[in-house]
């Protein structure tokens, strides 16, 4: 029997830097293309009629990059926020953001407030970006809440913790999928991508086109998910 489409799609959307020495370009043009990339997936996500996607917009360890290039991608992020705002709410697109979100720069912070509470509505879709995110800082600001939050030891199961944790809103992910051929989660989703499926595609994400996500979610459905022994039905 065939699997279902998966209802929530975790994308590490990797090798714009890559994409754009290929071509001889500044690694600027890489990161403009890879947003740009973003509009086109999720309208085809949405058309497959997968419901969620957490993207991995910008990583804890990301702010070891050159400074240009940081403010760089910054810059960039208000600039699409802003430019899209209205088309997520044409689109019935709900924004939200998952990590350490108070140590993004003021401006970033403000267009995605403003972004996300625009779009709170929206019942269509639902676009995560994970932000300044690390799914082991995600795991230690989750421990350190239940500590003060003073739960008894005896009491704390695997739903406190993901009770805790910045997805605690959404299902798990079905599917992960990386672009540009790397076979590695780079600390995304740890706790959350425990069952989910793996998707490893060559294309660097600028080259990454709908037909690529459909190949994926076909090669999704042909698998059989026995989530930890057990047939998923």
């Amino acid at each position: 029997m065939q699997t279902a489409v998966p209802h929530h799609i975790a994308i590490i959307p990797d090798g714009n830097r890559r994409w754009a020495k290929s071509r001889f370009l500044p690694k600027e043009m890489g990161h403009m293309a890879g947003y740009e990339r973003v509009v086109k997936i999720v309208q085809a996500a949405k058309e497959l009629g997968i419901k969620a996607i957490t993207l991995f917009a910008f990583s804890t360890e990301n702010w070891k990059r050159p400074e240009d290039e940081i403010a760089h991608l910054m810059k960039l992020t208000q600039e699409y926020l802003v430019s899209y705002q209205q088309q997520l709410v044409d689109e019935g697109i709900r924004l939200s953001a998952i990590g350490n979100l108070e140590k993004l720069p003021k401006g970033v912070r403000a267009i995605l407030n403003e972004t996300i509470e625009k779009t709170k509505n929206c019942t269509d879709f639902d676009l995560i970006l994970a932000i300044n995110y690390g799914g082991r800082d995600e795991l230690v600001r989750a421990v350190a809440q239940i500590v003060k939050e003073q739960i008894d030891p005896i009491t704390i199961s695997e739903k406190t913790i993901t009770d805790h944790l910045d997805t605690k809103r959404w299902p798990d992910p079905d599917l992960v999928i990386r672009t540009s051929g790397e076979s590695r989660l780079s600390n995304f989703l740890l706790w959350q991508s425990s069952y989910a499926e793996v998707y490893i595609e060559t294309a660097s994400w600028p080259d990454y086109t709908p037909e690529h996500l459909l190949a994926a979610v076909r090669d999704y459905q042909r698998r059989e998910r026995r989530l930890g022994g057990q047939k998923q039905s």
